[in-house]
């Protein structure tokens, strides 16, 4: 599809129902759901048409496999983060500088996507199942193992999916129902270790847990960053490699390229509901950002990429850390900051190592 890069459209013209139907394999079995459907995409294109007719713009919308989709329908099927679990699991971990210390100048960037060895593996797509927080941790894990060994080894996102528990049941039983990546660290350090993609290969499905799968790597723990504090994320990024986070991906649907300014602004809510993997920070033109990976796919945004603006420090409220579900134990709310909180839940995991 050379002749439509990113899918990004400044008319409705440009692109049929029909052509999406083919162009991302879509199938529907019955007429209902593909009039359904259609009229869902029309809706979404006439969006993401609007948003990019718009000049003052720093980032651009495009159409990606999930146009045919409502919000409430990516939100169910794609993000999968527990936020209430996740302050429950903070407040037993490790905190304080985690052995860092911020040096006297930090580079102007930094980008784990080109060093060299490698040490991102890449870009995953977690399907119909919200194993973000899985995807996140196994991530984080195959990065700090890499630069630890030098070895870049593709890990069992399905092995978290299937196996980590989440005992305080929040936001359901854990697996494609949510949970964070804080629990698949804890599942990893106190279970052996975690064996590779090939040997427990990614279903998008909780599935059952397999116990006789053998683990090629483990760790010795893991860390959890200051709350909403920019300097203890910037400096971790740059200097202890890429960063298991959380955000508000609520409108994150069809970002396709360019700096994200779509955060909701000082003074409205922020629903911290997505785990993705913090891999650098930048500068363009004057306007400063963060990079992210996602678990969408490398269809979506830039090459499964996200550039989101770091000049926003301001604080949000979030009135719903429980992620609509009913877990004991957690606040009612939370303070989270940065654009889209991303300032707010950051960790990583130390002492990577191959069994």
């Amino acid at each position: 599809m050379a002749a439509r890069p990113h899918y990004e459209f400044t008319s409705t013209a440009h692109y049929s129902f029909d052509e999406f139907v083919r162009d991302f394999g879509k199938k529907y079995e019955r007429e209902a759901e593909y009039e359904h459907r259609r009229a869902i995409f029309q809706k979404n294109l006439e969006k993401i048409v609007s948003h990019n007719q718009n000049p003052h713009h720093s980032w651009k919308m495009g159409v990606n496999h999930m146009a045919d989709m409502t919000e409430e329908e990516i939100r169910a099927k794609y993000f999968g983060y527990n936020s209430k679990l996740a302050s429950l699991l903070r407040a037993n971990a490790p905190v304080g500088d985690h052995g860092m210390r911020a040096p006297t100048v930090l580079p102007t960037s930094v980008d784990w996507r080109t060093y060299n060895p490698p040490v991102l593996t890449t870009v995953k797509n977690q399907g119909a199942c919200g194993s973000c927080w899985a995807h996140a941790a196994v991530e984080t894990i195959e990065s700090r193992l890499a630069l630890e060994t030098g070895k870049l080894i593709q890990l069992s996102a399905q092995q978290l999916t299937s196996c980590t528990p989440n005992p305080q049941h929040c936001g359901g039983s854990g697996g494609c129902n949510g949970a964070t990546a804080e629990l698949a660290f804890d599942y990893v350090l106190n279970n052996g270790g975690i064996a590779t993609d090939a040997d427990y290969p990614y279903t998008a499905r909780t599935g059952t847990c397999k116990t006789d799968v053998p683990k090629v790597a483990t760790i010795s723990g893991w860390r959890k960053l200051v709350e909403n504090n920019y300097t203890d994320l910037l400096v971790a990024v740059a200097t202890q490699g890429p960063i298991a986070v959380s955000a508000d991906a609520s409108n994150w649907s069809f970002y396709s390229s360019g700096i994200f300014t779509g955060c909701p602004g000082a003074g409205k809510d922020v629903i911290i509901n997505h785990a993705i993997q913090l891999v650098g920070y930048g500068e363009e033109n004057g306007k400063p950002y963060w990079i992210i990976r996602n678990s969408w796919g490398t269809g979506w945004g830039e090459k499964g990429y996200m550039r989101i603006d770091r000049s926003y420090l301001g604080c949000n409220r979030d009135p719903r850390p429980e992620d609509g579900s009913g877990c004991d134990g957690g606040p009612s709310e939370v303070t989270v900051c940065g654009a889209c909180g991303i300032l707010y839940d950051s960790s990583y995991v130390v002492g990577a190592k191959l069994l």
